[in-house]
């Protein structure tokens, strides 16, 4: 097993961890400075499992070692222990790759606890990295995917920008990847940048790089997307969320392929194929003035779209097996086989997340299902099986009780001239209908049971859901005894299933899961620990 290694000048703080540690089985090895850091990593090719490392030292800070550990181990889990004066620093070292920061003075089993995250973190870089050569990169035996397939053969030899569209969780990405791998730029690296995910304040110094002291606690001169991706290919997922003064400099490079880095005085070459990727209407965005027309053509040179999940039923089978062996493999556990009825089930679910939401009920069910066997009982809340209803509640418009997410597509594109892979046909073709999308019709909203009073009051749903059944009549049975703690327990189950259906979505990451529940960081731990859910 690879050591965990712990950068700090404090000895005591170094001490505490080994002592930790060690009683979980745990090797350690420690540093008092980042340069020692450096001249470990150039003689030890493995390197660490999980590098534990303070933000200020002699010899060097932590942000710095964190710039040029990433640059040699990318998917190495690094944790920034900091003191709380140190929070912005720490921050903002999350933009170069940290997994967590650590603030000072920390509970010890939280710190064991948070290194042991990370190492599983970093163990399933491990086993994607391994697993990609042996792995296929998209699956689909549907007609509307081997139209793809055979896009991503005629597109994957030549350096044309290429626009993806689809979706979220459609699997645009994986288009990407596969064309970057199959084109002369096989060799280079593929570099990925989500730009709806990142601050407007902080996305120019990540996709151009900054110079040293162009703004507080830039400590040193940081390469951007641009400059990583040289020889490679970019992918620029969520394009259609671009602020917009950014779309002018992003045309500039596109343009010439020279710019500036944040606070740079010289320009910077680059040679860099961009393939972008949108689910959204982006005609339509220009009509609304948020998208520079002339990037729009800029990047719309060939347009590809990828088909929703409910537009592909027939794979459902395939890639469902597929992730349940991969998550099985990820958690190190005995893969788990689905019954054909539970298959049958899942087929009838409208998948609003598409692949990547199947993904995810495919980790979940590794996690939970009680036995090897999948049965249709064994599926999660969002596909449970109402016996009485006969279909899923997804399409009664509820998943399992919870409000279901329209999943419409975008729009219809206007006619266009821009060839377009065109899935009726055997090519590309530059006809007038080649970027128009269907629409789907979006599941009936959960409030549509309701009747409004006067002045637009909701009254009591006059249908109810399964969920919703079920809840009245716990609370009922519940009601009529002596108790009177009904509002707390009913609470709590309510509040441990919403919790563990994040984290099993976001595979146990707390920080992502509370994002996504809408709550705070410390109200997931506090309410975790309330609910025994450790």
């Amino acid at each position: 097993m690879k050591p965990i290694w712990i950068v700090d000048d404090d000895q005591s703080i170094r001490f505490v961890l080994e002592k930790a540690l060690l009683r979980e089985q745990l090797p350690t090895r420690s540093f008092t400075n980042a340069r020692d850091v450096l001249t470990a990593l150039g003689e030890d090719d493995k390197g660490p499992q999980v590098l534990v490392s303070d933000i200020r030292m002699p010899g060097g800070s932590g942000l710095e070692l964190l710039d040029k550990v990433k640059a040699k181990y990318p998917g190495l889990p690094v944790i920034i222990m900091t003191a709380y004066s140190d929070l912005d620093s720490a921050v903002s070292a999350f933009q170069g790759g940290a997994f967590e920061y650590l603030p000072k003075p920390f509970d010890v089993s939280k710190a064991v606890e948070l290194i042991r995250r990370a190492m599983l973190e970093g163990q399933r870089e491990e086993v994607s990295d391994e697993g990609m050569a042996d792995t296929p990169e998209m699956l689909g035996q549907a007609p509307a995917m081997q139209d793809v397939f055979r896009a991503i053969g005629r597109l994957s030899q030549s350096n044309v920008t290429v626009m993806i569209t689809g979706e979220s969780g459609s699997g645009k990405e994986l288009v990407a990847r596969a064309l970057h791998k199959h084109s002369p730029r096989a060799n280079g690296p593929f570099v990925a940048i989500n730009t709806a995910a990142i601050p407007k304040d902080l996305l120019e110094s990540e996709l151009f790089g900054h110079e040293r002291g162009a703004f507080t606690g830039a400590q040193t001169m940081r390469r951007g997307r641009f400059e990583q991706a040289d020889g490679g290919t970019l992918f620029l997922d969520e394009i259609g969320d671009m602020p917009f003064d950014l779309q002018t400099r992003l045309l500039r490079v596109l343009s010439d392929g020279h710019f500036y880095r944040v606070g740079g005085h010289s320009a910077v070459k680059t040679n860099v194929r961009v393939i972008a990727a949108t689910h959204q209407n982006l005609e339509q965005r220009v009509k609304d003035g948020v998208f520079r027309e002339d990037l729009f053509h800029r990047l719309n040179v060939i347009r590809l779209r990828l088909p929703a999940l409910r537009e592909r039923l027939e794979d459902i089978p395939m890639l469902t097996k597929h992730f349940l062996q991969q998550s099985a493999r990820q958690l190190g556990v005995e893969p788990k086989r689905i019954s054909d009825g539970a298959l049958v089930w899942l087929s009838k679910f409208a998948f609003p997340g598409n692949v990547r939401q199947l993904e995810n009920m495919c980790h979940w069910l590794t996690v939970m299902a009680p036995a090897q066997v999948i049965e249709p009982k064994d599926l999660p809340p969002e596909v449970a099986v109402d016996e009485r209803a006969g279909l899923p509640p997804a399409s009664q418009g509820v998943a399992g009780g919870i409000p279901a997410v329209s999943a419409s597509a975008p729009d219809s594109a206007p006619a266009s001239s821009t060839p377009s892979f065109d899935s009726s046909s055997d090519g590309f073709t530059p006809t007038a209908n080649a970027l128009s999308e269907p629409k789907s019709s979006a599941p009936n909203s959960w409030m549509s049971g309701q009747t409004l009073q006067d002045g637009g009051t909701p009254t009591i749903p006059l249908v109810l859901s399964s969920w919703e059944q079920g809840l009245e009549a716990e609370a009922s049975a519940l009601l009529v005894t002596d108790r009177t703690d009904v509002w707390d327990v009913l609470t709590a189950r309510f509040e441990a299933r919403l919790i563990l259906a994040a984290l099993a979505a976001t595979r146990g990451r707390r920080i992502e899961a509370a994002q996504k529940l809408g709550i705070g960081r410390n109200t997931i731990t506090r309410k975790i620990q309330e609910l025994g859910l450790e």
